[in-house]
């Protein structure tokens, strides 16, 4: 007989376990993709079948239903980010979920015990065997993409910093980044297609597109701030709040998706972008002092 304390637990778990069966079902119903939309329904399955056992050891009705705007937003971002990446979003609190699910096998015993460590490792192949299945080309070039963007930001950022010393015009910095950028995400393109080239699985002409494009995407709004706003400082100050903006996206997606520590590496990846700047910055300086060179506004 379990106490009112750990009916209360297991009336929270009920309520988890339907509410994550109500969320995979609504995205099965909309996946066009037949394998995904497989891996879909092993969940929901999977979920109804726990939501039943927490409902029989709670002994309440636990069906609390997911908000439309809730469901309507995970399926955009499972438009917009992959499904590796939102499924692996949902289940991030896993780990946690199943150490919760170890604790509560204490105040079973029988058949109900057993039915617990079933779930239990049905919960644990979710994230060890079923996400990994999933084979989407967005998380199979996410290496090519953090390239692209990652070297944009540390090197465009390192630009527009060096010209800070040599120029108080902002359209002569845009279209500096803006020059030095494109030549640029073209080299990285062509790194790009060489590294593919000697690796099994990776279509060496999208990877190319897709470094340089993401490379791109980074170098014009690192430059956009330069063309809207007419103070270097101002400017400087939006294009270094832009290269975090992207660092921190580009970063989560990454720590989600290949289940690494988000801080240490947006950290780590902010803290170069920023040294680089603060380096080109006194650079150019020098250079801007020893030449004489002072472009004014245009």
């Amino acid at each position: 007989m379990l106490d009112e304390k750990a009916l209360r637990l297991a009336e929270k778990f009920c309520i988890d376990e339907y509410q994550d069966y109500i969320i995979y079902s609504y995205l099965r119903d909309r996946e066009g993709d037949p394998k995904l939309r497989e891996i879909l329904d092993k969940l929901a399955r999977d979920e109804r079948s726990h939501y039943e056992f927490w409902k029989r050891v709670s002994g309440r009705d636990c069906a609390e239903n997911v908000s439309k705007f809730k469901l309507k937003a995970i399926h955009i971002m499972r438009r917009m980010m992959g499904l590796t990446f939102t499924l692996k979003w949902l289940e991030r609190h896993e780990e946690e979920v199943i150490e919760s699910y170890k604790e509560f096998l204490n105040r079973l015993e029988g058949e109900e015990r057993r039915e617990l460590e079933r779930i239990i490792r049905e919960e644990e192949e979710h994230e060890n065997e079923l996400l990994g299945s999933i084979d989407e080309r967005l998380v199979k070039y996410m290496g090519f993409i953090a390239l692209g963007l990652a070297d944009a930001i540390v090197e465009v950022t390192g630009v527009h910093a060096g010209v800070l010393g040599v120029t108080s015009s902002t359209i002569y910095a845009g279209v500096t980044g803006l020059i030095v950028g494109f030549s640029a995400a073209i080299s990285m393109a062509s790194a790009a297609y060489i590294q593919a080239k000697h690796e099994v699985g990776r279509n060496p002409l999208f990877s190319a597109a897709i470094t340089g494009l993401s490379y791109l995407v980074a170098v014009v709004m690192l430059a956009l701030p330069y063309f809207l706003l007419h103070t270097m400082i101002g400017a400087f100050a939006a294009s270094v709040v832009a290269g975090v903006i992207l660092v921190a996206f580009f970063t989560y997606y990454s720590a989600i998706v290949s289940d690494r520590e988000f801080l240490r590496e947006f950290v780590e990846t902010t803290g170069l972008m920023l040294a680089t700047a603060f380096g080109s910055y006194l650079f150019g300086e020098a250079l801007g002092q020893y030449f004489g060179i002072r472009v004014g506004e245009v």
